[in-house]
């Protein structure tokens, strides 16, 4: 029976779960139970870290490496990261303007948490990662989504931004390259939203996490360095679950303005405190190590993306903007009369084939699948895919 004493916190009960894990957690034990799943689900490569990386965190294990860490990261980590930041973003911080969190993920809640007082509003161009909005409804902010679509690049445009806020507005998020999409902003785009966010005095959070991942010419821009006006204004966070496939790792950052970094660290010292020690010197390893693994992975996908937007486009009523960016793509299903969960479920259930709903992002026209997953698994979960569509 439920009593006030066992009440949950509203802003905590209003959370929705995690689609993507749900979905990832399904598909595990369907195969855990014997059926053989095609699992286009998880956001996560399919390669291991390299060898490079996990001996170093070995090696911090064997001398000792097992008390806790700063709780802003290891200042060789962290200088490691502002070296990376203006070499190849164009971005000049200090070690004292980054903090290292327990993933991206964690990087982005403690920065929400920062920034957003009651009512603050934050611009999210949708479809958007399914994580954004109910991070910023459980700081007590209210989520203003601009939908973008296929025509236009599934990119907001200047004109749709300026319409957009009010006085009430705190920050808008950039995703470059974006989950769900793939989309990429071109360095033109985002002059046109930095000059906007300046002239608003806005703040932008620029989630960067999947910057190496881009193809054919495109390029990824910060933007953070279009302008010291922007710069101040920024807080670019990133990771290396992705570029470095250590998702299991937990290792994120945030840099940015020292009085909103300062906040992250104060909110990370009363929660997680330090983020684990040896995995840090992993992260250390990645970050000053050799990038072939990067250059590898980065080549699988640009195959896998081939192979798997010619099956996705060869099936009628199925259309889809390729990516320029990330591991995902976001095929409009409309056409198939059923909502994107129903989709979902019936493809899972009837084919035994894993997508993500589109709703989770907040476009139930569409689904999305990672192509972080090997050749096989496109070809058989696209046959499966494709005669689900074609029966109905």
């Amino acid at each position: 029976m439920e009593t006030s004493a066992n009440s949950i916190n509203a802003r905590i009960g209003a959370i929705a779960p995690s689609v993507t894990l749900g979905i990832t957690a399904r598909a595990k034990e369907m195969t855990a139970s014997g059926r053989e799943v095609w699992s286009f689900a998880a956001g996560e490569p399919d390669f291991d870290t390299p060898d490079h990386i996990k001996e170093a965190a070995m090696s911090a294990l064997l001398r000792g490496e097992t008390k806790y860490a700063p709780v802003r990261g290891l200042t060789e980590l962290r200088s490691a990261i502002v070296s990376k930041l203006l070499a190849e973003n164009g971005l000049s911080y200090t070690p004292d303007c980054v903090v290292v969190s327990n993933g991206g993920k964690h990087s982005l809640f403690n920065v929400i948490m920062a920034i957003c007082n009651d009512g603050d509003e934050v611009i999210i161009p949708g479809p958007y990662w399914l994580s954004y909005p109910e991070m910023v409804r459980v700081a007590g902010g209210r989520s203003v989504i601009i939908p973008t679509d296929e025509r236009g690049g599934f990119k907001m445009s200047p004109e749709q931004l300026t319409r957009a806020i009010t006085d009430k507005t705190r920050a808008v998020i950039i995703n470059s390259p974006s989950n769900p999409t793939g989309a990429v902003y071109s360095t033109d785009e985002l002059s046109a939203i930095a000059d906007i966010v300046v002239r608003k005095d806005l703040l932008v959070i620029s989630d960067e996490i999947y910057e190496k991942i881009v193809y054919d010419g495109a390029e990824h821009t910060s933007i953070g360095s279009l302008s010291k006006d922007v710069f101040d204004r920024t807080i670019t966070l990133n990771g290396l679950s992705k570029a470095y496939s250590m998702t299991g790792w937990r290792l994120g950052y945030c840099a940015g303005p020292k009085s909103i970094v300062d906040a992250v660290a104060a909110l990370q010292s009363h929660s997680t405190s330090g983020v684990n020690t040896f995995a840090q010197h992993g992260g250390l390893a990645a970050m000053l190590g050799p990038s072939d693994a990067v250059d590898h992975m980065v080549a699988a996908f640009t195959e896998r993306r081939e192979l798997l937007f010619g099956r996705l486009t060869s099936i009628s009523g199925v259309t889809c903007a390729k990516p320029m960016g990330a591991f995902y793509m976001f095929p409009n299903v409309s056409a198939c009369g059923l909502d994107s969960r129903t989709f979902a479920e019936r493809l899972l259930n009837e084919h035994n084939v894993a997508v993500v709903p589109g709703a989770a992002f907040g476009a139930d026209t569409h689904v999305r699948l990672s192509y972080a997953c090997s050749t096989e698994t496109i070809e058989k979960g696209m046959d499966g895919f494709e005669e689900f569509v074609g029966g109905l």
